[in-house]
Parts: C-alpha cells; structure tokens; sequence
C-alpha cells in the first residue's frame, strides 16, 4: 500500500511538472526558441481630480533613468564628481532650462531617450546628433533675432495643407530662426551603457546619444550619468564607453591617409599620361595613313565604291596594287621583338598604354570573350556577386536597427534561407576559381606557352620556376587593388569610430594598423578572427593558399597525372574529415545555428572551405580533356538537370523548419560545401558543352561580362560602401522586407559603380602589365 501511494504521488509530482507552464517554456528554450523575460514594474501613486490611485508603473517612466528633470534634481550631489569647468557649463545650460531658452530646449531635445521598441530590439537611444551640431548656426549670414524671448501666448498657424507636392502637411517653410544661441559650445556624446535592472531578468546594452557642453570631457559625462541614474530604484547603469569629439580623428595627420592621397595622385597621373599617349597613338597612325597615300593610289575604280566602316572612316578602294598580299611600302611585319633594346621599348610603350583609360575601358566593356574563357562562369560570378552583396547588407542593417527582434520573425520564413545559406555564394567563387587555374593551365601548357621556362632546365627546376611564376603572377594580379582598399578601409574605419553615432561594426580601425601584414601576405585566416582587419578578405586568403596548393597539384599532374590526382582526394577527403571532427565536437548545427557563430572554427578556415575548389579544378581538366564537347543522351541531359537544381535548392532551403541529430549536422558541414560545388559542375559542363538551353542563354549572357570582369574589386569595395551608407545616418534603420530590397539594390549599384573606377585605376593596369611580361617570357632569345 505504501509503495502504491508512493508510486502515485511521483505520478502526481510528473503530471504536475509537465503540466507546469513554466517547465514547458524551458523545454521550448532548449529547443531553441527564445522565452520571454519576465517583468514586474513597480506601483506608482498618482493624483487625478483630488483622488489619489495607485497603479503600476509605465515602461516609460522605469526606463527614464536620465533626462534633465533627474539631473537637476541630483545636480547638488552629482557636481561634486566632474570638473570646474564642466560644473559651470552644466549650472548654465540648466539654468536655460528654467528659462525656457531655445537653445537649452534644443540641447535636451538632441539627447536620446527611451521612445518606444524596447521589445522590439530597440537599443540606440541615438538622439539626433545633426540638431546638436546645428544649435549654433554653421554659416555666419544666419540672423540671430533676440524677440520672443519672454513667451507671450499667441495662435500657432500650421498649415493644414501642403503648400508644394515636395513638402507635407504641417510644414512650415521658410529659414530657421536662431532666437538665442547657447554661451558655451555645445557638443554631442555617444555612450555605451549596461543596463541591469531589479524589474526584469533581462540585461541589455544601450547605445544612448547626449548634447552637452564641449568643456565636459568623456569622464564627466561618465560620472554625470552614472550619479544621475542612481536615482532610480530599479535600474543600476554602468556606463561602459564614452565617444565624443575630444578624441576627434584628424584625418590630415594619419599615415595611412597620406600615403593613399599620395599613390592616388601617381595613378592620376599615369591615367592621365596614358590615355594621353593612346589618343597620340592613334593620331599618329591615321596621320601615317594619310601621307601613305600617292598619287598612284588616287586612281580609283570606280566599278568598286568606297566603303565606310563603323568608326566613320573610308576605306579606299586601290586596285592598281599589282599584289594585294605585299605589304605596302613603309609598313613593319607585325613580329616579335627579339633584341634587348626593342624588349625595352616593348615593355615601356606598353606599361604606359595599360594605363590608357579608353583601352581599358573597352576591354570591361568588351562584348565577347576569348577562345580560353569558359563563358558561363561570368553568369555564376555576377549573380553569386549579388547574393554576397545580400547577405552583407541584411548583416549591417540588422546590426543597426531599432527592431533588431525583428530578424527573429523574418528569419523563420522560408524564403530568408537565401540570406541565411549565402555562405553558398563563396563556394561558388571558390568552384569557379578551381576552375578557371585548372583549365587554363592544362590548356596553356598544351599550346607550349610554357616551354620557355623548361629550356635547359630540369624537370624538378622546371616545376619549381612555374610553381614560383603562378605565385608571383597571382600576388601582382590580385594585391594593387586590395591594398588600395585596406588602406581605404583603415581610414574610414578610423574616422567613423569619432564621428558615427554608431560603434563600427568589426574593429578595423584597431587592426589594420597592426595587422596589415598578414593580409597583404594572404595568412589572415590562420589567426584569430579578433585581430582580423578587413573580415571579409578571408575568402582571398583561402583562394590564394588554394591556388598553391591547386599549382602544386597541377605542376605535378603534367608530369605524374596519378600522383597529382591521388594529392587531390587525399586533400579532399582529408577537409570532409576535418570539417566533419570540428562541427561535431562544436556541437554545430546547421539550419539551427547562425551561420557565423563559429566563424573562427568552421566558416573562414582554409581546411573546412576547400572542397569546392578541388571539384572546380577537376571539371576544368574535364572540359580541357574533352576540349569542351561531349555527346550526351536526352535522358542524360534532363537526369543531370533535374539531380543537379535538386541539390543546389536542396541545400539552400532543405534545412527549413529541421532539426538534424549531431552526426548528420557533422555530415552536412563537411559534406554541403563540396555538394553544391557538384551541382554546379553540372550547369558549367552541360553549358559548356551545348545542352545549358535557357540557362546558358541567362549565364552566359553578354551583358553580364563587364559586371564579372569587375567582381574583384566589386568584392573588396561593397563592403566599404555598405558601412559608409549605415555609419552616416543619425539614427538607426528601421527594418522591413520592401525597405531591405530597395537598400539592397542601392548597394548593387553603388558598389558596382564604385569598383568600376577603382578597376580602370589599380585592376586593369596591372592585368595589362602582366599581359606584357607574358610576352618578355615568351620572347625567344
């Protein structure tokens, strides 16, 4: 009987503990969803008609720990804490308080305060920096009228209609008035406060925006609002930083800056000297041809009019040439040069023209693509260009809105896997890079490009000279245009940490100048992600050590093909396993987790990141091997399409509303990268060989090639622009999908149009010069 009633009163205890609301939020928590805090607001009693009731206490009213009212009351105790001359400024601007100056009303209007948003992420109390700096009119012509001064009571006339479409109703037109103007100078503080209150479990960090005096420095402000606040029974503030502009950033002075001003001006300057030397060029060449003309070549037969070609100029019809193959009096056989003088010449004539702003232009622009260009990569490249402009811009705006819980709803819907799986748009890069070295080399090598290098030498010393001119190439190609950036970067970066009323996003300003080095020599992902400047340059770094081991495979694939062939599965089996052990042992799981959150561990490291890059390389020997022509069978050609768009949406939108067990999140980590690099194997050997149909209409698209030759630069910069655009605002974003996509297309062409120029001056050049020592090599001796 005993045992019974025990047994009974456990049932009891169970039933009760799962019937608990409570035990069921926690079960819900583990799952992962987000449970509410909980609140108890105080009681307040307050008079109304004589009555006096007691009521609970608004949000408002509980989160007001700062504002002037509480500061002038605790002044007394809280004077004692700052110094003279911020105490007198301080006693000042309270005392236009009490006389309703417009100037001190503008000051306590600029300081931020709670508004609304507090359960709905809303953490910048910004104020408005912009009206705190204008309180003082900036231009000198602005009248200061003394009237109304004392406040009489009048009739306000606010315009009940829109005076003109450009503005809305309640407007009132015409200049700002200054009626008085503050005795001191004014100046705006941003704080970074911890927030910890007896009425909630919740603990937050506000970003809170102050007009106050110039004279006050970061630690008065500190000490004023911290002494302010204790005021307030049920929040206990610690103010964790203070900006403001005694630490202004002077621009003129920084190394970095004048080190960019300086190697822009050559640029210039070169620009300049090119284009120049190119129109010269080609004025000289239409002069030549002019005073070729004799008057034996003016008999013209007039059987065979003149034609007129594209440019506008007439090609005369000479048919009193008795051989039209002989080349005519004057002119040069288009040879090589093959002395050291002509090589010389050579090399400065042309150093000169690769900074021509027309050639370069038309090469961009250039509508067609050579015979050793795979013309659907440039579809892949633009539109994965886009997607990683996506995805960076949703990162920044979420960092920087007032509805952050926002993300929380969106996130759960099924299309916002886009956002959530752009990492996928890297591996495509990553597939594409493979790619294009594998092809290109093997088809390089084939037409004997390469034999000038193996001339009496050795096939050990043969390989080690391709091996050290791949790396050299590749580090001339890519590192004109990335240090342009990281210096742009660093300065912005720097200037923005003074002047925003928003923390930068990543340290940069702290880490570029101590740790330039490492991303200049391409190792940034093998440290820390907290000393990383420029966080999104992993992609670069893992391409280039890649692209190493992809040239070591490669050298050795032309001589030993097995052994190169057996390097690269132990290379890639050996990353699925890596990548499989730490996505275990990190308990990481995909679709659940934030993409990022082991962004030290999993996403930028170069062991877990090569899959894709391995597969790019064996589709480019495939189609170099099959010279890009293959007969496949219908049924062969709808499997392939329908296996492959199956997986690439597969793993963008497969996870949606799943819970993967440990080993399968480990088996999707290591195994997804390296699967969506086979599905797009498919799409680039099916359109490379004459089965894409409508997809190779789309990808290999000719008005998607300028956009492609300027992925690069579109890479490095986007992010710069992203940050200029969130970093100059006064207040937050305010989030919403219609807002996003237009924000998003702003960045699409901002970005592009930025990368543009920032090609023709630093890209375009040095890939030209490179063309030029392609030729020196080639030249034989």
């Amino acid at each position: 009987m005993k045992k019974s009633a025990l047994f009974l009163l456990l049932a009891c205890v169970a039933t009760a503990k799962c019937a608990d609301p409570d035990s069921a939020n926690e079960m819900e928590y583990r799952e992962g969803t987000r449970v509410d805090p909980k609140y108890s607001l105080p009681q307040v009693n307050l008079s109304a008609g004589g009555n006096h009731t007691v009521v609970p206490a608004s949000l408002a009213r509980v989160l007001n720990f700062y504002n002037t009212e509480v500061l002038a009351a605790n002044w007394e105790r809280t004077k004692g804490f700052v110094g003279a001359g911020c105490r007198r400024d301080v006693e000042m601007y309270l005392q236009g308080l009490r006389k309703m100056e417009n100037w001190a009303l503008k000051m306590d209007d600029a300081s931020g305060r709670y508004s609304t948003g507090w359960f709905w992420g809303n953490h910048y109390w910004t104020g408005s920096q912009s009206l705190c700096e204008n309180i003082v009119p900036r231009t000198k012509s602005i009248i200061v009228h003394p009237e109304n001064r004392t406040r009489a009571s009048r009739e306000a006339e606010v315009p009940r209609r829109a005076s003109s479409p450009s503005q809305s109703v309640g407007y009132v037109t015409g200049p700002i008035k200054y009626t008085s103007l503050p005795p001191f100078t004014v100046s705006f503080f941003m704080m970074r406060l911890d927030l910890n209150s007896s009425f909630t479990t919740e603990e937050k960090i506000l970003h809170v925006g102050l007009c106050m005096p110039y004279v006050c420095t970061d630690s008065d402000i500190k000490a004023i609002v911290e002494e302010t606040s204790k005021s307030s029974t049920k929040i206990s503030i610690k103010v964790e930083a203070v900006r403001s502009h005694h630490n202004r950033f002077n621009i003129w002075k920084d190394q970095t800056f004048i080190i960019l001003c300086g190697v822009t001006s050559v640029v210039v300057v070169f620009l300049i000297l090119g284009t120049s030397y190119d129109f010269y060029l080609e004025h000289n060449e239409k002069r030549k041809k002019l005073l070729s003309i004799t008057p034996n070549h003016l008999k013209l037969d007039m059987s065979m009019p003149d034609t007129k070609t594209k440019n506008g100029m007439y090609i005369v019809n000479n048919n009193n040439r008795p051989n039209r193959d002989e080349p005519e009096s004057g002119t040069k056989h288009n040879s090589r040069p093959r002395t050291t003088k002509a090589i010389i010449k050579l090399i400065i004539k042309e150093s000169i023209l690769a900074f021509s702003l027309r050639a370069n232009i038309r090469t961009i622009c250039d509508q067609s693509v050579s015979s050793d260009t795979i013309p659907v990569i440039h579809g892949l490249k633009s539109i994965s260009m886009a997607w990683v402009i996506l995805g960076h811009t949703c990162i920044i705006a979420f960092k920087y809105s007032d509805n952050m819980e926002y993300r929380k709803v969106v996130q759960k819907e099924f299309f916002f896997q886009t956002i959530t799986n752009g990492a996928f748009s890297v591996d495509t890069f990553f597939f594409t890079s493979g790619l294009l070295v594998s092809f290109l080399y093997f088809r390089t090598n084939a037409k004997g490009k390469l034999d000038p290098l193996r001339i009496r030498q050795s096939n050990f010393m043969s390989g080690v000279m391709h091996f050290f001119g791949l790396v050299a190439y590749r580090f001339a190609r890519l590192t004109a245009p990335y240090l342009f950036t990281l210096g742009v970067v660093e300065v912005t970066m720097k200037w923005f940490n003074y002047n925003s009323v928003f923390e930068p996003p990543t340290m940069d300003h702290v880490n570029c100048p101590d740790y330039w080095w490492r991303n200049i020599l391409y190792i940034n992902t093998l440290f820390p992600v907290e000393e990383m400047c420029m966080l999104w340059s992993w992609y670069l770094s893992d391409d280039t050590q890649f692209y190493i081991v992809g040239a070591v495979m490669l050298i050795l694939a032309v001589s030993h093909f097995k052994s190169g062939a057996c390097l690269l599965l132990i290379f890639m089996i050996s990353s699925w396993i890596t990548t499989g052990y730490i996505a275990y042992s990190n308990s990481h799981m995909p679709g659940s987790d934030d993409p990022l959150a082991l962004f030290d561990k999993i996403y930028d490291k170069p062991w877990t990141r090569l899959g894709p890059y391995l597969i790019g390389m064996c589709v480019g020997w495939f189609l170099f091997k099959k010279n890009c022509q293959l007969n496949m069978s219908k049924l062969t050609v709808i499997s392939g399409w329908t296996v492959s768009i199956a997986c690439l949406l597969a793993l963008v939108y497969g996870l949606y509303e799943v819970n993967l067990s440990p080993i399968a999140g480990a088996a999707y980590s290591a195994l997804s990268h390296s699967a969506w690099a086979m599905g797009l194997a498919w799409v680039v050997v099916a359109c490379s060989t004459g089965y894409g149909g409508f997809a190779n209409t789309i990808l290999s698209s000719t008005i998607l090639y300028p956009f492609s030759r300027i992925t690069y630069c579109a890479y490095l910069l986007h992010p710069v622009v992203i940050r200029v655009m969130a970093m100059s605002m006064d207040s937050p974003l305010h989030l919403g999908s219609l807002v996003m996509i237009i924000i998003f297309l702003g960045q699409v062409v901002a970005s592009y149009s930025l990368s543009f120029f920032v090609s023709l001056a630093f890209e375009a050049p040095m890939v030209s010069m490179l063309r030029i020592m392609t030729k020196v090599v080639g030249t034989p001796k």
